[in-house]
């Protein structure tokens, strides 16, 4: 406890939670996230000041909202979701196949590798792609500023874009949160335990699992053995400050500055990939019954926090939005890398030869 730099996580957490404040009251969206992440991004950015959360702190927070969102799931989620699987995989491969043509074809004017261009761009996960891309020997680091560059642009202009047209007052997700009907569960509180231990405990056994394993063990137990209680607001909102904190003091203007102006490159490239994720949203509510809502956000290359996130904010059904998140999050993971990997190491084999 004496090695803690309390003042600096103090620091930290002053910095975030004015940033969060300050988008929650110009009604932006994702307010206690994305006010989080780019308050302690300039601040650290700008005044050469290492803001400090260690690991479990910022994993806590992921825990946190993995909980929250288990508890939209009700004992018909999983049967509203089953016919969706199929078209919404579909959709997910179209994504794919767009983003990796796209990367590839701007590899013609700009001196950057396919396969580092591919991998750079996808949308994946950062830390599965820079894995992926380094036994293909792509230049890893700019794998990661241009998945950097990837996830930043989604993280705002995805939420931006749904709140104001789904609804009218642009209200973000802070305040929904906040103004939802809360009755405190008592003892009842003590059920969290599991899902948080199990959490914990296989939080690396799969992708994204220290959010997917606390979702999963809370719908479980709200569906099969007792009734979870609603989570505090201040919690979730400290929640949100806490994964904002973590992404934003993980990003440097020194990498942004790396990529130069293939940064704005790969910004197009995503922001291609958002309209046509848009355009394939719209199929799939024109043919299944999900919501316009629902449909563009659970096929939205967001991550999953950030996209339910935003379900709550217009309307949509944040549990269908998180298991079609999931479904993608994990297709993308276990099957692009192996795939991408087959793909371009035949390519090198066969330039070799």
């Amino acid at each position: 406890m004496r090695n803690i730099p309390f003042g600096r996580l103090a620091e930290t957490y002053l910095v975030g939670t004015i940033g969060g404040y300050l988008f929650f009251l110009l009604s932006l969206p994702l307010p206690w996230v994305l006010g989080a992440l780019t308050f302690v991004m300039v601040y650290q950015g700008t005044t050469k000041r290492f803001m400090y959360c260690p690991d479990p702190i910022k994993q806590s927070g992921f825990l946190i909202l993995g909980m929250f969102f288990g508890l939209y799931f009700t004992a018909d989620t999983l049967a509203t979701v089953a016919p969706y699987v199929i078209p919404y995989v579909l959709a997910t491969v179209v994504l794919i196949i767009v983003s990796i043509l796209n990367s590839m074809l701007v590899t013609r004017w700009i001196p950057v590798d396919k396969i580092t261009s591919v991998f750079g761009s996808i949308p994946g996960g950062l830390s599965e792609m820079v894995i992926a891309s380094e036994a293909l020997n792509a230049r890893s680091s700019l794998v990661v500023i241009f998945q950097t560059v990837r996830l930043l642009t989604v993280l705002f202009l995805v939420p931006f874009i749904v709140i104001q047209t789904f609804t009218n007052t642009g209200t973000g997700v802070g305040s929904s949160i906040s103004d939802s009907s809360f009755i405190f569960g008592g003892f009842q509180y003590i059920w969290f335990i599991i899902p948080a231990i199990f959490g914990v405990l296989l939080r690396k056994r799969i992708p994204a699992g220290i959010v997917i394993i606390p979702l999963v063990f809370t719908a479980i137990l709200n569906i099969m053995f007792v009734p979870m209680p609603t989570l505090p607001p201040l919690l979730l909102i400290a929640a949100q400050i806490t994964v904002g904190i973590g992404m934003g003091k993980g990003i440097s203007f020194a990498d942004l500055k790396l990529g130069g102006k293939y940064c704005f490159v790969y910004f197009g490239l995503t922001v291609a990939l958002i309209f046509v994720s848009f355009g394939l949203g719209v199929a799939l509510a024109a043919f299944t019954s999900l919501s316009l809502p629902t449909a563009i956000l659970s096929v939205a290359p967001g991550g999953l926090i950030e996209m339910v996130l935003t379900a709550t904010s217009v309307g949509g059904d944040p549990a269908v939005v998180s298991a079609l998140q999931l479904v993608r999050l994990l297709f993308i993971i276990i099957v692009v890398p192996p795939v991408l990997k087959w793909y371009f190491g035949r390519k090198l084999k066969a330039n070799t030869a």
